[in-house]
């Protein structure tokens, strides 16, 4: 199943069509699919109206969940399963530690901001870098950053750039390393791997959100088996919600739900073909 998987994401690689992920990803998440179904259901409905009334509340149920914080802590215990947080014995414990580098993963970019009159971290990756700073600072250990562009973005500063103007100017904290031409979670690894190696680094303390730990994880461990490295590899997920139960306001359907949401699917998709 694993070889099978991978071979999917080698597929796109090898047939030059990585860059239409985003589309494909537009395409298979909510609402897309949703709509065509209600679409289907009502073109149904002249002639087989109890189909057609099927596929209509299907699709109208499908949006009003997917729009929802339980649907979004749901798919994130299953099948995400993001680690839990550093607590303040594994963050103890890495102060200073030997040969060991904190690595922020990119989140998106913006490829000119307004307000600020340049091109800026979208605020998935300001975050993520805020975190691994802050880290940085209780352990006294160097940063990396990895990010280049995504397939179809704009060209312009890459999201590694950006971060060194922002943790230096902002944050009044240097980053150590930066690899700025990866294009998606695989090459992150990839060249996160190669840059740092040679640099002596053995541990890696990992920086990006609940939602994407897993996969990063699982690309990291498949960056270090195919370059023949024994380095360790540490989950720091950020963004982590909290364990209360739900409430009447996490089945109702919100702005901030559908962005969840289509996170954790988008996730959930890349787990499954191998991304």
């Amino acid at each position: 199943e694993l070889r099978a998987r991978r071979g999917l994401n080698e597929l796109f690689l090898a047939l030059g069509i990585e860059s239409w992920k985003p589309v494909l990803a537009a395409l298979l998440l909510p609402p897309v699919p949703l709509l065509l179904l209600a679409l289907v259901g009502a073109r149904l409905l002249p002639r087989r109206r109890a189909l057609g009334w099927l596929l209509l509340l299907l699709a109208l149920g499908g949006l009003w969940l997917s729009g929802t914080g339980a649907v979004r802590s749901g798919l994130l215990r299953w099948p995400l399963m993001p680690p839990p947080a550093l607590g303040e014995a594994q963050i103890a414990a890495l102060k200073r530690a030997p040969h060991t580098a904190i690595v922020v993963l990119g989140g998106g970019r913006r490829s000119f901001a307004p307000e600020y009159g340049t091109a800026m971290l979208h605020p998935r990756g300001i975050e993520r870098l805020r975190y691994g700073l802050w880290l940085a600072r209780q352990t006294a250990l160097p940063v990396a950053f990895s990010g280049g562009l995504t397939p179809g973005s704009e060209p312009g500063a890459s999201e590694a750039e950006i971060a060194t103007r922002v943790a230096e100017r902002d944050f009044g904290r240097p980053l150590r390393w930066t690899e700025a031409e990866s294009r998606d979670t695989r090459e992150n690894a990839i060249r996160t791997v190669a840059l740092l190696h040679p640099q002596g680094v053995e541990h890696i303390v990992l920086v990006t959100h609940d939602y994407h730990m897993r996969r990063a994880l699982r690309n990291f461990d498949r960056a270090l088996a195919t370059a023949g490295v024994a380095m360790r590899v540490t989950p720091a997920p950020m963004g982590l919600g909290d364990d209360a139960p739900l409430t009447l306001l996490d089945w109702l359907p919100s702005l901030s739900g559908f962005e969840q949401t289509r996170l954790v699917l988008h996730e959930s998709l890349g787990l499954l073909v191998g991304a």
